[in-house]
């Protein structure tokens, strides 16, 4: 295209591919994407029950349902006019692939092109889609469907193991999954709460609890207290943690099923913080002298199941060394 023709070219106008998210309320829009929907001399939109179109229609919006070609599209942009193409939740591939082949071949004069996020997600908007997702299975899938409370313990606690080892073995993609897996354990559980007819509760009240525990045992964070050590957080921690649950003996809430020395160590602890003078039982055979060296590592700062772990995962490897020897 010479230069007299590109001066007498009619102006090729805009395209605006407006962009929202599934996980905001429907027209709660960005200020920008209001000024291009109110100033579009056309507003497109293929999905005709698209969650956003009742409220642009009742902002006095006019929305077009119609799915143009992108040779459509350029054509309705040609004189400088400005299209609005309300994205459907696929994205539109088609239109925006139709474009792009048009861009590439050299032969058409072009709109300017824009996206325009109309909506973003805020941290944890995925966290969304998993409650919707479990919501789903839990109705749909003829397994989950069943679960229980109780038959579904001992994956909590399967889980728990695996997101140890993956933190261990220091794999970030393992890492990633395991987390995962545990979050679903508390997602699952928290839809099979609902269901309770004597005290339901949802996965927003089991946040909501965390929250409310979290501010009000971080008063250094959210209240007038100061903290400027880790040793002046734990002591926040323990005092407000004391006043919440008024327990008459410092062994309430250790759970007696957990593996035997993390449970010694936790003891261990509990006597220690509470500047209690409690002397290890006396006794014969390998189960005292257990309790001995885990209250030894709790006191060193030294947490023994990770350590005997540790030592574990050495001898599992002298072991397959041993083995590609051939024995």
């Amino acid at each position: 295209m010479n230069a007299t023709t590109a001066d007498t070219a009619p102006d090729p106008g805009r395209v605006v591919l407006l962009t929202t998210s599934h996980r905001v309320a429907p027209g709660l829009l960005s200020w920008p994407a209001w000024q291009a929907l109110r100033t579009a001399d056309r507003v497109l939109c293929a999905d005709g029950a698209h969650p956003q179109l009742p409220y642009l229609r009742e902002a006095g919006i006019r929305v077009d349902e119609t799915a143009p070609t992108a040779e459509e599209l350029v054509a309705a942009c040609t004189g400088g006019h400005t299209v609005v193409v309300v994205a459907t939740g696929e994205g539109d591939p088609a239109l925006t692939d139709g474009m792009a082949r048009l861009a590439g071949s050299g032969r058409v004069h072009m709109p300017d092109l824009e996206l325009l996020p109309a909506s973003y997600d805020l941290p944890g908007a995925r966290l969304l889609d998993l409650v919707q997702v479990m919501d789903r299975i839990r109705v749909e899938c003829p397994w989950s469907s069943q679960r229980t409370h109780k038959g579904l313990a001992k994956y909590a606690i399967e889980e728990a193991y695996e997101l140890v080892e993956a933190i261990e073995d220091g794999d970030r993609d393992e890492l990633r999954e395991e987390l995962g897996d545990v979050l679903l354990q508390v997602v699952f559980h928290a839809r099979i709460a609902e269901e309770d007819p004597d005290a339901p509760f949802s996965v927003d009240d089991v946040a909501g609890t965390i929250v409310a525990k979290l501010i009000h045992r971080h008063p250094h964070v959210f209240g007038d207290a100061t903290a400027s050590t880790p040793e002046e957080v734990r002591e926040h921690w323990l005092r407000t943690k004391a006043d919440e649950k008024q327990r008459t003996s410092v062994t309430e809430g250790v759970p007696l099923g957990q593996p035997g020395l993390a449970l010694a160590a936790k003891l261990a602890s509990r006597v220690r913080t509470a500047g209690l003078s409690v002397p290890l039982p006396a006794g014969e055979g390998i189960g005292y002298e257990l309790l001995s060296l885990a209250a030894r590592a709790e006191a060193e700062g030294t947490d023994p199941e990770a350590a005997l772990r540790a030592a574990a995962r050495a001898y599992r490897d002298a072991i397959r060394e041993v083995e590609t020897a051939g024995g």
